[in-house]
């Protein structure tokens, strides 16, 4: 039997959250009221966010085995925002406030301001129905 190689990394994996929701944010902020498409920018990010958090052990896990204490330490501090950021933007949503999720939507963007997404980018609408699988609690992929 061969061996499985997995191609997609953890860090990839959070390379592409990171450009679509750079990509949600844009076009969360043309929204003016709220409606069907704002609510699934909105879950999309805070589901995605989520979902960073989670690669962020699985991507130091090589570095403290090589007793590199000190930058996964450092990595994690990096990512630390993203897990608050995530729930606080789930309760503003959930709880329809939407000053709460315009003022974690622009956190975000502060924190992801340097990201660069192309202009004939690859990724689509990633946060169609993630309304839907933020309600029943589940992750951006649908999994």
């Amino acid at each position: 039997m061969s061996r499985v190689i997995k191609i997609e990394s953890a860090g990839k994996d959070r390379t592409q959250l990171v450009r679509a929701i750079v990509l949600a944010l844009r076009e969360l902020m043309r929204q003016t009221e709220p409606d069907p498409l704002t609510y699934d920018l909105a879950s999309f990010i805070s589901l995605s966010l989520k979902e960073i958090s989670d690669t962020i052990d699985s991507s130091v896990t090589a570095w403290e085995k090589r007793g590199y204490w000190v930058k996964a330490d450092r990595f994690r501090m990096e990512w630390a925002w993203s897990e608050t950021l995530s729930q606080a933007m789930k309760q503003a949503i959930l709880s329809d406030d939407w000053a709460g999720v315009a003022q974690s939507a622009a956190q975000v963007a502060e924190k992801l301001g340097a990201t660069k997404v192309p202009v004939r980018h690859k990724l689509g609408t990633p946060w169609t129905g993630a309304w839907d699988r933020l309600k029943n609690g589940k992750n951006p992929k649908g999994k």
